[in-house]
């Protein structure tokens, strides 16, 4: 069985849209088993940087230390469906190991560190705090090596994004490389873990196939290559967790447009 968590956080993002990350969240929470999906309450309140370099800090931590503590409590395998892709430290955080591989299928790398954001938003940093650098206050300890990280449909990448990829040897997937399903799948084998976890930015797809997203790339992943590849991935390693984050609709009817996509990628991740 899967639980579903909904964490509908957006503290860590960098856009405009940010708030619509909340309505994206309760849109899919609506479509998700209501037995088996628990909605944790976001904070209300923006947060700050507690004398850091990582926007709304203090947010973050605390929904970080929710996700973290329904995933533990869970007693099964779960999906944690954000808000902004934040959510992944605390979901990483409660399942991490050193058989553990992480694949990152999204748009962005998400490896700067509070130093080279240009930003500021936690959403650009999470991978590199999942591999246990940047902020002390919000980082795996001890982090997943980044040779057990596999980057996928990744396009838009800054320069520090690049220079940690090419220093560590990040494994890295283009988005034509999907439509091979073996392709990620022997890419985790490479790893030599035993276990997968899984991080879906909805961004990865092309914007042909998704709408509702902040921070459209274009080139992007075809809907029908991203589940085959989850899916046959899941034959052959068992699934230590999931997350699927950015949904930020720009309307109620816009929402409705996008749910079946996003459905098919549940389905697969779940």
């Amino acid at each position: 069985m899967t639980r579903f968590i909904v964490a509908p956080q957006w503290q860590g993002s960098s856009s405009s849209r940010a708030m619509q990350l909340i309505d994206g969240a309760e849109a899919i929470a609506g479509d998700l088993p209501r037995a088996s999906t628990t909605v944790l309450e976001a904070p209300t309140e923006a947060g700050d940087a507690q004398g850091t370099a990582v926007h709304r800090l203090s947010a973050l931590v605390r929904m970080r230390e929710r996700i973290e503590e329904a995933v533990r409590g869970a007693g099964e395998t779960t999906v944690v469906v954000g808000g902004d892709c934040g959510v992944a430290l605390g979901s990483v955080s409660a399942v991490a190991g050193d058989d553990l591989a992480v694949v990152w299928i999204d748009a962005h790398a998400d490896l700067n560190t509070p130093a080279s954001s240009p930003s500021g938003a936690f959403h650009g940093m999470v991978l590199r705090a999942i591999t246990g650098e940047g902020e002390a206050l919000h980082r795996l300890d001890p982090g997943i090596p980044p040779t057990r990280v596999v980057l996928a449909g990744a396009r838009a990448l800054d320069p520090e994004e690049k220079r940690f990829i090419d220093e560590h040897g990040v494994r890295v997937i283009t988005p034509g490389d999907l439509a091979d399903a073996e392709v990620l799948a022997d890419a985790v084998a490479a790893t030599g873990a035993a276990r997968v976890y899984v991080h879906v930015d909805l961004d990865v797809l092309d914007p042909a196939e998704m709408s509702g997203v902040a921070l459209p790339e274009p080139f992007g992943a075809r809907t029908a290559e991203v589940v085959a590849s989850i899916r046959r991935l899941r034959e052959r390693f068992p699934l230590a967790g999931a997350t699927l984050t950015e949904f930020s609709p720009s309307s109620p009817a816009a929402a409705v447009d996008d749910l079946g996509t996003i459905l098919r990628l549940i389905g697969a991740l779940a």
